[in-house]
């Protein structure tokens, strides 16, 4: 793992934007080290801001589009999400639609939220901008606690 992050903290901003999309997919992988070994070598926050949201944000919109596909036996055999935790978020999430993706920056079940909000079917502009916001609220928050160290 850490030579991943080498790898990709070669890369800069792209390095950032890709290691935020494969953290926003169901794969796990810590964008949070890439982006703080970045900021910490001196690039720029803003647009280190910016490539982490984009690419956590098209992490979690390609985990939608993989839910829209409908069929519970591919996300549990490809993405290892178990049919009782798609069920689970989507009796949670029937109270409150699509905006429940704003909750899609939160670790294993962030995930979940998405592909479970392609699976319902929820609309995919209300999806894109509510996790929009919670991911770039997270990133703003995380790379302001760094900037304070």
């Amino acid at each position: 793992m850490d030579a991943i992050i080498l790898f990709l903290m070669e890369y800069g901003y792209l390095g950032m934007g890709v290691s935020a999309f494969i953290a926003g997919s169901v794969f796990p992988f810590s964008s949070e080290l890439v982006l703080a070994g970045l900021l910490l070598s001196g690039l720029s926050p803003w647009p280190l801001f910016v490539s982490a949201t984009a690419g956590n944000v098209l992490g979690s919109m390609f985990n939608y589009w993989v839910g829209t596909l409908g069929r519970l036996e591919w996300i549990e055999r490809y993405l290892h999400v178990p049919r009782e935790k798609i069920f689970r978020a989507q009796r949670w999430m029937q109270h409150g639609g699509a905006w429940m993706g704003f909750f899609c920056f939160l670790p294993i079940l962030g995930s979940v939220l998405s592909v479970t909000l392609g699976f319902m079917r929820s609309g995919v502009v209300t999806s894109f901008i509510s996790i929009l916001l919670g991911k770039a609220l997270r990133y703003a928050l995380l790379i302001w606690a760094l900037d304070m160290v």
